[in-house]
């Protein structure tokens, strides 16, 4: 009780803590300056980034992904050896960033991934909606951790973002990075239910300041997924965070990268706006199945389905 008490004072006196984050930050974007600007990388700059080094890169920045109803221990653990099979057959390219799955895929994947130097991640708290007790959120990372995820992908609550309740979006996130301690934690954004690219902008911010790890465009669930105008903005917000606080957050597109282009726009968004520093497969990851046989057949020069 004392602790409510105390938030209504705090906004007694002016601004909440969050409203005093955004401040800092030109939130005040419009959405036609912001497609002007991706536009001109697109023309201008895309063009060198569509080499063979680029997409070795790239492969080696995919989360190889599956979030299917009809996933179960046996494809997961199928899934799982073929990036096994990979690092065997194909030793001189890099291996895949990251496996994601559900969280009770977790043990399989951790008791059947021989490659050293891949990442296990797991949706949690209640994806693709991010609409459950808050409890359950916590138990669902927390359970995921333990059967060895090593990152976590939560969705950004989203209905309490465009209600305006900031300090109810901050404490949710806020509270799963406590859970996830030095594991690394991205937050969806789900840009394509944010529709404005100031509400994106916000959105970012507030996800960077209450524990975000990585940003992360979309869950794939929704008509609209990954945009270069989205990816934009949050490498904007992303900059301006990193100049204000020293603190370098990660970056991950997702959802409707389904072409090699589609990946190298959104790396040259990242190399014009972040710079080089962000170009390691650390700090830029893409959240795709779909791409990597497509990425794999242009680097080997014939049409392969490996994945």
């Amino acid at each position: 009780m004392e602790e409510h008490h105390n938030n209504h004072h705090e906004h007694a006196h002016g601004k909440s803590k969050y409203e005093q984050a955004l401040a800092k930050y030109n939130c005040d974007i419009k959405d036609e300056d912001v497609a002007a600007a991706v536009k001109k990388i697109i023309a201008e700059k895309v063009h060198e980034n569509d080499t063979l080094e680029v997409k070795k890169f790239l492969f080696g920045s995919i989360e190889l992904t599956t979030l299917k109803t009809t996933d179960s221990d046996e494809s997961v653990l199928a899934f799982t050896e073929k990036v096994n099979q990979f690092d065997e057959q194909y030793g001189d390219l890099p291996h895949v960033a990251t496996i994601c799955v559900y969280p009770c895929f977790a043990k399989t994947v951790a008791e059947t991934l021989e490659v050293d130097g891949v990442e296990i991640a797991c949706v949690s708290g209640s994806f693709p909606s991010s609409q459950t007790f808050p409890e359950i959120k916590v138990a669902e990372t927390a359970l995921a951790l333990k059967d060895g995820a090593t990152e976590i992908d939560i969705v950004m609550p989203v209905g309490k973002f465009l209600s305006g309740d900031y300090e109810g979006v901050c404490d949710d996130i806020n509270e799963l990075k406590q859970v996830c301690g030095d594991h690394s934690m991205k937050v969806i954004l789900e840009t394509g239910c944010l529709k404005t690219a100031s509400n994106i902008k916000k959105a970012s911010i507030l996800s960077m300041y209450a524990g975000a790890d990585y940003i992360k465009t979309s869950t794939g669930k929704e008509k609209i997924s990954a945009t270069p105008e989205a990816a934009y903005v949050m490498c904007q917000a992303m900059k301006e965070y990193y100049e204000e606080t020293g603190i370098q957050i990660g970056f991950k597109p997702a959802g409707g990268i389904n072409s090699v282009m589609d990946a190298i726009i959104y790396y040259t968004i990242v190399k014009e706006v972040l710079g080089e520093k962000w170009l390691t497969n650390k700090w830029f990851r893409l959240g795709t199945s779909r791409l990597a046989n497509l990425l794999l057949s242009e680097i080997e020069g014939k049409e392969l389905k490996f994945f």
